[in-house]
């Protein structure tokens, strides 16, 4: 006789079939934490949060490392079209797309706003969140990597140039490169380390990768937490009417949506396989909220509208990462599925 299932594996059944699982949930809840007690997850909490996230970004790179050879990341390092599809859509579609718009802003007010969305679509790729979202919807993974570490350091460059072509700056220069050591100890040296241990723990790797998948969920939790955290104990949010924020999360979502639309058919006319199609929409639709944070203030150093400046940046942020998560565990369902089905 067939023994029920579990309750909670009919649960999970039932949220799969609404097109939800536990993760997106959690999405929504962490965010909700985050409006009832900003200061949990604030700079201002006796927390380290900054320092468990840290530590737990360059642990995802770490075990994403154990998972690479050095012949697979010399293969995906090759793939020069995919490369270039995804920086072309990073520093000139997003650039291109803000320009566009520009007639339908006024030219006091408006401006401003206009120029928060251009900072916004001149910064580079999310590293962490990228590759993450690759990895669960079964991508390159070491295509991603590359092209995540590429854009960052891309993004130290070319976003200071873009912005001051087209919006007025005031940069301190130097201390931007204080994000290349940032994205060296958090990204290139884990992933170093990994893959010099792969012929010795690849098997563990492989064996855990269930594990190893949770763990990188928890990771974009607690940095979606903290982030929301902020801005709510900053009062980001209070200082515009709900309905000015509504309209510019609603243009943020078209943004994705566009620039996601793009990329994927460009991918597909290209003749992708659907591997290298999950890295060039995923790495090639996000924005960095943590080099947005940074260069704001070195870019615009006496500006009094820093909180409308980020703005945009904060909503792309969080909305990229709902409707890339909400994408990923999508496209990866069959991949999950085909790991989880025993062999013979």
């Amino acid at each position: 006789m067939t023994q029920p299932a579990p309750a909670a594996t009919r649960f999970a059944a039932l949220l799969s079939r609404a097109g939800l699982d536990w993760f997106l949930l959690a999405l929504l809840g962490v965010v909700a934490l985050a409006y009832l007690q900003p200061g949990l997850g604030s700079k201002a909490s006796p927390v380290p949060w900054h320092t468990i996230t840290t530590v737990g970004v360059a642990l995802v790179f770490f075990f994403y490392g154990l998972k690479l050879s050095i012949e697979k990341l010399r293969a995906g390092m090759r793939n020069w079209r995919l490369h270039t599809l995804v920086q072309l859509s990073t520093f000139v579609l997003f650039p291109t797309l803000a320009l566009a718009v520009r007639p339908f802003f006024g030219r006091e007010s408006g401006e401003l706003l206009w120029q928060s969305i251009f900072f916004l679509c001149a910064l580079p790729s999310t590293v962490s969140t990228s590759v993450v979202m690759v990895s669960i919807a079964g991508g390159n993974l070491p295509a991603a990597i590359f092209n995540a570490s590429i854009s960052s350091l891309l993004g130290i460059l070319l976003t200071p140039l873009l912005t001051s072509l087209f919006l007025h700056t005031g940069t301190g220069g130097g201390q931007l490169w204080g994000l290349a050591t940032q994205l060296l100890w958090q990204v290139v040296l884990p992933v170093g380390a990994g893959v010099l241990l792969n012929a010795r723990f690849n098997a563990f790797a492989e064996r855990n990768k269930g594990r190893l998948r949770v763990f990188d969920q928890v990771t974009i939790l607690l940095i979606v937490f903290t982030a929301f955290c902020d801005s709510f104990a900053e009062g980001i949010f209070s200082r515009y009417q709900l309905a000015d924020v509504v309209k510019l999360g609603a243009g943020m979502v078209a943004l994705y949506l566009v620039v996601f639309g793009a990329i994927w058919g460009i991918s597909r006319r290209l003749h992708f396989s659907r591997a290298d199609q999950i890295v060039a929409v995923f790495c090639g639709s996000k924005k960095s909220l943590v080099h947005g944070s940074v260069m704001a203030s070195l870019l615009f150093p006496t500006s009094a509208a820093t909180g409308l400046l980020l703005l945009p940046l904060m909503l792309y942020h969080a909305l990229q990462i709902v409707l890339a998560s909400s994408m990923a565990q999508y496209l990866g369902w069959p991949v999950v599925v085909s790991e989880a089905v025993p062999a013979g």
